[in-house]
C-alpha cells in the first residue's frame, strides 16, 4: 500500500507520459468529453456557445473565408467552429481522433446541408496534399502537447499552408499559470463518475514545473480490477516564448490578440492568441 500511495504521488519528469489518446477515444470518457463540448454554458472542453458564435463570425470576417478558401480546424472536436465556418462558402476539414464527437459532427454537417470533410486521426499525424488558406488550433490544445509534438505540429502546419496562409491559435498565460498551485486530493468516484462507469476511487495530484513553466494534473483511478493513470500536461506561455518557438520553425508571428474572437491583447488575461503565416516566399 505505501509503494502504492508513493507512486500516486510521485512526480514525473514534464511530457514523459502522453494519455490524451486515452481520454479522448475511451468509450466511457470520450462520451464524457462530448457532453462538456455540447454544453454551452460552461468553458469546458469547447468555450460557451454565444463566445464561439462571436469567435467564429471574427475568424470567417478576419480571414475573408469564402468561395474559393480552404480552412482546416485542428482538434476539431463535434465541430463547433467547422460548421460555423462552413456557412461562410469556404471548403472545410475538421481533423480530430474522437470517432464520438466525428459522429456528431458528420451528423450536424449533413442535418445542416454542408459538405465538410472530416479526417480521424491524431493531428500529429496528418498528412495530405491539400493545402489551406487557414489553419485553426483552438481552445488552447496547443499548451497539451511536449514541445517536440508542438515542433511537429508547426512543421505540419508550414507544410500545409498555402503561402501566406496563415495559422491562428490560442494558448495559457504566465499568469494563468502564476495562479495554480501545487495541490493533492482524493475521491470516491473523483468528478462524478467522469472516469469510469465502474465504482472507482480517484486520486488527482497538481504538479508545478517552475523552471518549464508547465502544470501537471495527474489522475490515478483505482477500480476493482485494474488501476489507470492519466496525465494532463500544459505549457503556459508569454509573447517572447511563443513567438521564438513559432519563428524557430519557419512562420513569422503577424498579430497577438487577447482571444480567437479578435479582442485586443491583454497581459492581465489569463489567455491569448496569435496569428502566425507562412511566408510567401
Amino acid at each position: 500500500m505505501y509503494q502504492d500511495l508513493e507512486e500516486i504521488n510521485r512526480r514525473p519528469t514534464p511530457f514523459s507520459c502522453y494519455t490524451a489518446a486515452d481520454l479522448w477515444t475511451d468509450r466511457h470518457t470520450s462520451s464524457k468529453m462530448l457532453a462538456y463540448h455540447l454544453d454551452g454554458t460552461i468553458d469546458i472542453s469547447s468555450r460557451k456557445t454565444a463566445f464561439i458564435d462571436r469567435s467564429a463570425a471574427w475568424i470567417a470576417s478576419r480571414f475573408e473565408l469564402g468561395k474559393g478558401k480552404i480552412a482546416a480546424d485542428f482538434g476539431c472536436g463535434p465541430g463547433l467552429y467547422t460548421t460555423r465556418l462552413a456557412t461562410s462558402g469556404a471548403t472545410v476539414t475538421g481533423i480530430d481522433f474522437s470517432e464520438r464527437s466525428l459522429q456528431y459532427a458528420r451528423e450536424m454537417s449533413r442535418r445542416k446541408g454542408l459538405s465538410i470533410e472530416y479526417i480521424q486521426t491524431n493531428y500529429l499525424d496528418f498528412k495530405s496534399d491539400q493545402r489551406f488558406d487557414l489553419i485553426t488550433m483552438i481552445m488552447c490544445d496547443y499548451c497539451a502537447l511536449s514541445p517536440d509534438q508542438r515542433h511537429m505540429m508547426l512543421d505540419t502546419f508550414l507544410t500545409h499552408l498555402r503561402p501566406g496562409g496563415a495559422v491562428l491559435l490560442d494558448v495559457y498565460s504566465l499568469r494563468a499559470f502564476n495562479a495554480r498551485e501545487e495541490t493533492a486530493a482524493y475521491a470516491h468516484n473523483l468528478l462524478d463518475g467522469f472516469w469510469s462507469p465502474n465504482p472507482y476511487f480517484g486520486f488527482l495530484n497538481i504538479f508545478k514545473y517552475e523552471d518549464e513553466k508547465v502544470i501537471l494534473d495527474k489522475f490515478t483511478i483505482v477500480e476493482e480490477k485494474q488501476k489507470q493513470v492519466f496525465y494532463n500536461w500544459l505549457q503556459y506561455f508569454d509573447r517572447e516564448a511563443l513567438k521564438k518557438e513559432v519563428e524557430k520553425q519557419g512562420l513569422r508571428i503577424d498579430a497577438f490578440l487577447g482571444n480567437v474572437a479578435g479582442d485586443a491583447f491583454d497581459p492581465a488575461l489569463n489567455e491569448f492568441a496569435i496569428i502566425a503565416r507562412k511566408p510567401t516566399h
